[in-house]
């Protein structure tokens, strides 16, 4: 059997319900083609359930560690109960998903969908007897998402070897967990699991975690972590595992980078080195498209691919793979097919990690505004002279905010510490909207709030902060 859709959107993730919502709301007839949950992995595997399980962590941790509060408790963590919970959390959403597409009139179809030509797809649905079908389509918007990267020696198949996936759905604590990537998956299912009373270590072939922020924001939250009792082995390449001898949960070995091998007993291993665009089971070649050699579908400022009709959004479009990134790509892709003038045209993309302390960047670091031919002034206000975060017992951290000197307009962020997930929007709507360091200062904050760091930084920058002094 065929049948026809203007839009058919391959993917039922951020960027590809928020499309097909979008392109039914502009009058196309769209389809959204899931072969297993929709909400994607953010909302089923990753986003939704890492912070579930990030929240509870905190809750029974802060509970516990609170004395100077004069607050003396216990708490005792039931990971199954806490598991049961953030499936509810996920069935809501993802149920909520469902609703929004079928409101706006998006034709549902559960199955896996493969090109069959430039304008034709193939869904084989699940199940014994379920059969196939074939779609005809004006315009395909895919949005196949990402899965985990693998590692040599550890397959994911072997009931000791968890994904980011495998981690969250666990209904016990492991006594022992070793940790291969010290990235942001990594490092945020580290604390957790380390908060729940997990002896956590974690191996990284790098010097330090999280690759790719600046050196002073790695530092606090590898020294937050180790704070905690997180162990680290920096140098090391993880090489395998293998059952203990004593019968004891199993071994899990690394190199470094002179040969030298290194043991590290444990009950379960998580490995969070990453993950890779799912575009190998599309039959791309069916439909004259091609990956790059990284395997990501290279897009224009439109959404589209090397054919006009055919777009990528999400994780499968490029970097950065965040799930907010997805969603705008998106709405653009679908408002184009539906013939409109639409274009990806912000000037920063946010990014937070959910670590202890939280981390969230946008816009460019002051090494990079130089690099961009810039003259960058740098404002900074330490969490430690903030009276709101002081009140909240957690005032590591800083919010630091970069700026062009001679116009004064806002380049980018960098907030560690409580909150900073939240802060992030303020920097980030002064950038998309060409602010200045003037206007966010003479912005008038509510007090005592965490939101006052960043007019405090703004100010600072400006040489004219109240309450730290000033560079």
């Amino acid at each position: 059997m065929t049948t026809g859709t203007d839009v058919l959107v391959i993917g039922g993730g951020p960027g590809g319900y928020t499309a097909a919502i979008r392109a039914a709301q502009k009058g196309l007839d769209a389809t959204l083609v899931e072969r297993d949950a929709y909400g994607g992995t953010c909302l089923n595997h990753g986003c939704i359930p890492s912070k579930a399980y990030i929240t509870a962590a905190d809750v029974a941790h802060e509970a516990g560690t609170a004395e100077e509060m004069g607050i003396h408790a216990d708490p005792a963590v039931d990971l199954a109960g806490l598991c049961d919970w953030k499936d509810g959390v996920v069935d809501q959403l993802t149920g909520g998903v469902e609703k929004l597409c079928k409101g706006n009139g998006v034709n549902l179809i559960e199955g896996t969908a493969t090109f069959a030509g430039e304008h034709k797809a193939r869904v084989a649905h699940g199940g014994e007897g379920q059969g196939s079908e074939s779609l005809e389509f004006e315009h395909c918007i895919v949005a196949t998402g990402s899965r985990p990267v693998s590692v040599p020696g550890f397959d994911f198949a072997d009931d000791p070897v968890l994904s980011s996936k495998g981690a969250l759905a666990l209904d016990t604590v492991p006594d022992r967990l070793v940790v291969i990537g010290a990235g942001y998956i990594g490092m945020e299912l580290s604390t957790v699991f380390r908060k729940l009373g997990a002896e956590v270590t974690v191996v990284e072939m790098l010097d330090d975690v999280l690759p790719g922020y600046e050196d002073d924001v790695s530092r606090l939250v590898r020294t937050r972590a180790e704070s905690l009792g997180v162990d680290f082995s920096f140098g090391e390449a993880a090489a395998g595992w293998e059952p203990a001898e004593d019968g004891e949960g199993i071994v899990v070995a690394s190199e470094t980078e002179d040969g030298e091998r290194r043991e590290y007993p444990a009950d379960r291993v998580l490995v969070a080195v990453g993950r890779e665009p799912v575009t190998d089971t599309l039959n791309l070649d069916r439909a004259g498209l091609e990956p790059n050699d990284r395997g990501f579908l290279e897009t224009d400022d439109r959404a589209r691919t090397d054919l006009d009709h055919v777009f990528a959004v999400g994780d499968v479009a490029g970097e950065p793979m965040l799930a907010h990134k997805a969603a705008k790509e998106g709405i653009v892709a679908a408002e184009v097919a539906a013939g409109e003038p639409a274009a990806l045209d912000q000037q920063a993309i946010p990014a937070a990690v959910f670590t202890d302390p939280e981390v969230a960047t946008v816009g460019l670091t002051e090494s990079e505004a130089e690099e961009e031919g810039f003259a960058p002034v740098v404002g900074e206000f330490p969490l430690r002279a903030s009276g709101r975060a002081l009140t909240t017992g957690d005032s590591e951290g800083f919010v630091r905010v970069v700026a062009d000197e001679p116009s004064g307009f806002v380049l980018g962020a960098t907030i560690v510490g409580p909150d900073a997930s939240e802060l992030i929007a303020e920097p980030t709507l002064a950038i998309e909207m060409g602010a200045t360091l003037e206007d966010v200062a003479a912005t008038v904050h509510t007090h005592p709030t965490l939101s006052e760091s960043v007019m405090e930084a703004c100010e600072n920058a400006l040489g004219q902060a109240i309450h730290t002094l000033n560079r």
